[in-house]
């Protein structure tokens, strides 16, 4: 019997070392295979954390530690407070397609030239439906609602699709998980986002000192941990994570995008 070899898994593995870093899990090798933690307990000691087994994996990954449901295996609120052993490469393989699915065969997709991206522009144009509004913002329009809905706050994928006027994610900002193309969340947001620019606006006079208090309000708010029973994809919430970036999106131009610490 032949064993069937998994191109990306193996390119993956090379890459490992002592240790990786894939999205919030770090991947540590041990003298016999691997463990797993998240990334903000690297310090803590092993008592500290409770061992998970490799089936319960899946199941942490659905779930924030408050229990609300994770729509967006990329999002950075995974569990803390836990590791799991793993006794080989086939096991931390499957361990890591089910903390983050699809991200290997992704990373290695996007190690090919050309990449196989899905721009914005191709993507909108095959929705059907109620997504097909999304097709009609400008370019000016989804550019900010892409680097809100894309922001390192509420996704670690590296986004590397793009529309016009606006870059891909720099690998710093994000993780080794590549995004190829628009996800369900990000459309769905874009979606609820041009529903609501049809709506009646208010317009405000707003001094620059102004404007950098309501920066400086809206980073407060969003460097603070979700509330309990927070739903990620709750667009219609004021307190939507999103939606409080896009305002910051919007704010960037008019404070020529200078840091809160910089306008003062």
């Amino acid at each position: 019997m032949v064993a069937v070899t998994n191109p990306a898994w193996e390119s993956f593995a090379a890459q490992i070392g002592d240790e990786l870093l894939l999205a919030q899990v770090l991947v540590t090798r041990q003298k016999q295979g691997y463990e797993l933690r998240h990334v903000a307990d690297r310090g803590a000691t092993e008592p500290s954390l409770r061992l998970v087994q490799l089936p319960d994996l899946r199941g942490l990954a659905q779930f924030t530690a408050s229990g609300s449901f994770r729509p967006l295996k990329s999002a950075p609120n995974l569990q803390r407070g836990w590791r799991a052993l793993l006794a080989d490469d086939d096991q931390l393989e499957t361990a890591l397609q089910n903390l983050y699915p699809a991200a290997i065969a992704d990373w290695f997709a996007a190690q090919k030239e050309p990449s196989p991206l899905t721009h914005f522009r191709d993507f909108t144009r095959r929705q059907t439906g109620m997504y097909r509004i999304t097709a009609s913002l400008s370019d000016e329009q989804a550019a900010p609602i892409i680097g809100a809905g894309c922001h390192q706050h509420v996704c670690l994928k590296r986004r590397l699709w793009t529309v016009g006027g606006l870059s891909p994610d720099l690998p710093a900002e994000k993780s080794l998980v590549p995004c190829l193309e628009p996800c369900a969340v990000l459309v769905e947001f874009a979606r609820s986002v041009a529903r609501v620019q049809q709506a009646e606006k208010l317009h405000l006079n707003l001094t620059c000192p102004e404007a950098a208090s309501i920066q400086l309000a809206l980073h407060a708010l969003l460097e603070q941990p979700a509330a309990p029973g927070e739903r990620e994809a709750d667009f219609a919430s004021p307190a939507n994570r999103r939606r409080l970036q896009l305002l910051l999106e919007k704010l960037k131009p008019l404070l020529k995008e200078g840091t809160p610490a910089e306008q003062e």
